[in-house]
């Protein structure tokens, strides 16, 4: 069987973090982006990150930043993968020397073959709603069956996902991963451990039926 891996992205307390670990999420998503509700500091990132145990995935998640405020977070805080979440070109992107995935925000009219192409050196492409003014974690769920079902198996989806849709998304989408925010939130950086296990089992539940 097929899995589909999952990242919770947004965390900011150790106790959502120890939970996710617990649920089985494959990856961790800590936002480096200052006007985000989400946002950690370094220090509070690399402090989050202390416990971890193997084979957790540790995801920063950047907009916009500079140089070198991506290289002053990366000496502070054991990243595994950056995530760029605005417009970055690849060879900013490629420049840190980790590995690293581009979100994409669902345009009207974006050609995703083309994206693609443009950062053939990401490890993967994450395709989020789009909403004017906003770089992403927006809770809405954009048109699946805009995704070309050729690329589907190599994106990330993310986006609006939450444990009544996510087993939906996968039996339709059957993306490589899946990522969530929101969806798992009592407020926003406060994650719900009832709802981090739904989402979890709901992943699960649609796995069985790729």
């Amino acid at each position: 069987m097929i899995r589909t891996r999952v990242k919770i992205c947004g965390l900011t307390r150790t106790c959502d973090v120890k939970t996710a670990v617990a649920g089985g999420a494959d990856a961790l998503g800590f936002v480096f982006y200052p006007p985000s509700a989400r946002a950690v500091t370094p220090e509070q990132a690399a402090g989050l990150c202390a416990s971890l145990p193997p084979f957790v995935t540790t995801v920063g998640l950047f907009v916009d930043a500079t140089s070198d405020a991506v290289e002053a977070t990366l000496q502070r805080v054991a990243l595994d993968l950056l995530q760029f979440h605005g417009d970055e070109s690849p060879a900013f992107c490629a420049s840190f020397g980790r590995r690293w995935i581009k979100a994409l925000r669902m345009r009207p009219g974006i050609d995703l073959y083309a994206q693609r192409e443009h950062y053939a050196g990401a490890d993967g492409l994450l395709l989020d709603t789009f909403q004017p003014g906003r770089a992403g974690g927006t809770g809405q769920r954009f048109d699946w069956d805009r995704i070309p079902q050729s690329i589907a198996p190599d994106i990330i989806l993310a986006g609006g996902l939450d444990a009544s849709n996510v087993a939906m998304a996968i039996d339709q989408v059957r993306p490589y991963g899946v990522d969530v925010s929101g969806g798992v939130e009592s407020a926003k950086g406060i994650k719900d451990a009832e709802l981090i296990f739904a989402f979890m089992q709901e992943v699960r539940d649609g796995d069985t039926r790729r």
